[in-house]
């Protein structure tokens, strides 16, 4: 076999192994949780020396993070597919594009938890504990959900159905302010006073965290 051969071989060997990780990574957190997800449960699932991963990985952080890059392309797909059966107004579109991302998110919690915990990080800490490929992956992913609220609300604006100035700016704000949303529907309750003084826990469901942020992202491209 020549030399280029070889290389291809593997890369290709390589580039499997990775896949296998990261399977194996996603299927735990949708199994147990993004807390209780070790790198030796992930070793063990795979069938490897925990050591293994870390040739393919800087370390946990950038395992989670290319982790959170898998649950962003499926999500990518649902976002486009709510557009495009979409009918109706801006109006409408934008509900069944917020709708669709809440709905995965109540689906695959996991999901919300490991993109928050890295939301967390500042970004000169997430540079140190991640290589910039890894990033640049997820940055990617990230931006390929967004795009598709982006042009929602840019098509309203052009229509006059709504009144928004940066429509990034917008974007990224309805999906950080959506995952923390959503952990309320994950974690299932809400702290109020039920006099002065005296707190309470009531309950919060799904559907009632789906209501509130279709309602309230119509709002603010609406600019109410």
């Amino acid at each position: 076999m020549s030399t280029p051969s070889r290389q291809s071989a593997a890369a290709a060997r390589r580039k499997a192994r990775e896949q296998q990780i990261l399977a194996a990574t996603r299927a735990l957190f949708d199994e147990n949780g993004v807390r209780d997800a070790q790198i030796d449960d992930i070793a063990k699932a795979v069938g490897i020396n925990r050591a293994i991963i870390y040739r393919h990985f800087s370390g946990k952080e950038e395992l989670f993070a290319l982790a959170v890059e898998g649950y962003l392309e499926e999500l990518k797909d649902r976002l486009e597919k709510a557009a495009a059966d979409a009918s109706g107004s801006p109006t409408d579109k934008l509900r069944a594009v917020v709708g669709a991302f809440v709905d995965y998110g109540l689906e695959y919690p996991a999901f919300v938890e490991c993109a928050q915990t890295l939301m967390r990080r500042p970004g000169p800490e997430l540079l140190e504990q991640v290589s910039e490929g890894a990033l640049f992956r997820l940055g990617r992913a990230i931006s390929a959900c967004l795009r598709t609220l982006k042009e929602t609300l840019e098509e309203g604006a052009e229509s006059g159905d709504f009144k928004v100035g940066d429509s990034v700016l917008v974007a990224n704000y309805m999906y950080a302010s959506g995952l923390g949303a959503l952990q309320l529907a994950r974690i299932g309750m809400l702290v109020k006073e039920s006099s002065p003084g005296i707190p309470t826990i009531s309950r919060i469901s799904g559907d009632q965290v789906r209501d509130f942020l279709t309602t309230t992202a119509v709002a603010l491209a609406a600019g109410h």
